[in-house]
């Protein structure tokens, strides 16, 4: 068992080459780090890193025939178990319209190939002959369902590929319809009301430096998160996190710093104090983010990588709604405007047989 002085010594051996060539540092978290580690302590003292070349060169072809291996290994289990086939269309920062297509199976998911789609109608014919073509390299015979997102030209692609293969079924992004939902309950005027009053706080929060001072000097702060440009779930954990900064930014508000600083007679100062002590405000954050808590819970397990996600959709979205109906009391006119989204999503995009059939045969709910 190395001393603790040891360990230190090594800690600070690898510390160094990180910041000597400004290794990101999440790269200590790679699922190979460790691994490196091992095969280096395996071997004991003496063991001299490979050159640049071998690096560039050698080590590279091996890896390379490695991982022609492994997808080998994945190709064969396709036709075994079958698999899924994904398209993922988005645009670079040269404003080229791009499509990824990745296979996945419970091996693992491998990259089949990008397409550059910029110059072509993109058409469900279009884009069903180009997933025919895919699907053929594949085995039609390997391929149980093509996910893509919700765009109505993919969604009648997808139905176009389903009548020339049988047996293969079109699902919508499970992803990218959770987020249309929570995007389509965030639309609703009291929640933009709502996510606005609580922006104005944020804004004013860290635009002014004595104010950020002073609430980080508060026993367990922790920073309000701010909503993204592009995840519509941030409106609402936003909205969280504002309810659990309530205490603090209360006692900002009502203490003798805030009262006898200038920025307190401003108009922005007295509108945002107002917002604070308004209880009504806390209540509503405190509701909504109950609301969405449990799309955002479900958001999280299929926007994961650590387990497949398909035998649980069902199930998760049946028990949203629930909890929804359980909030308000199971009162219609409270529940409805959210349930009736979250049903008209549901019914148009999300509810396919292959859903049903994998909730069916998941043992987890057996």
């Amino acid at each position: 068992m190395a001393s603790k002085e040891a360990i230190h010594r090594a800690d600070l051996a690898v510390a160094r080459w990180f910041y000597d060539i400004c290794i990101p540092l999440n790269a200590i978290n790679s699922n190979f780090a460790q691994k490196a580690i091992d095969a280096i302590a395996a071997i004991g003292p003496g063991y001299k890193l490979p050159s640049y070349y071998k690096l560039r060169v050698n080590l590279l072809r091996d890896c390379k025939e490695e991982c022609r291996l492994l997808i080998d290994s994945y190709k064969r289990s396709w036709s075994e178990i079958g698999c899924t086939l994904m398209a993922d269309g988005w645009t670079d920062n040269r404003n080229r319209t791009l499509i990824n297509f990745l296979v996945y199976c419970p091996r693992g998911v491998a990259f089949l190939k990008s397409v550059d789609a910029s110059d072509i109608t993109k058409d469900a014919k279009t884009l069903c002959s180009l997933f025919c073509e895919v699907v053929e390299w594949i085995g039609p015979h390997n391929v149980v369902q093509l996910v893509t997102d919700n765009a109505a030209n993919y969604k009648k692609a997808g139905e176009l590929l389903h009548e020339r293969f049988g047996n293969i079924y079109w699902s919508p992004c499970s992803a990218h319809c959770l987020n249309l939902i929570l995007k389509d309950i965030g639309n609703m005027s009291h929640i933009q009301d709502l996510a606005q009053r609580a922006s104005k706080v944020t804004i004013f929060v860290y635009n002014h430096v004595f104010v950020l001072a002073w609430l980080r000097k508060r026993d367990g702060w922790k920073e309000i998160i701010r909503p993204g440009a592009t995840r519509f779930a941030t409106t609402f954990i936003t909205l969280k996190s504002m309810a659990d900064h309530k205490l603090d930014l209360q006692a900002f508000i009502t203490s003798k710093v805030f009262f006898d600083s200038k920025i307190s007679k401003t108009v922005k100062g007295k509108e945002v104090s107002a917002i604070i002590l308004d209880n009504k405000f806390w209540n509503d954050c405190l509701l909504t983010s109950k609301l969405s808590g449990p799309l955002i819970r479900l958001l999280r397990i299929v926007d994961s990588d650590e387990k497949p996600s398909l035998g649980f959709l069902y199930d998760g979205m049946y028990k949203a709604r629930k909890a929804i109906k359980l909030m308000f009391r199971n009162a219609k006119r409270m529940y409805k405007p959210y349930t009736s989204i979250i049903k008209r999503r549901w019914d148009r995009q999300l509810r396919q047989g292959i859903h049903c059939a994998a909730y069916f045969l998941n043992p987890h709910f057996q």
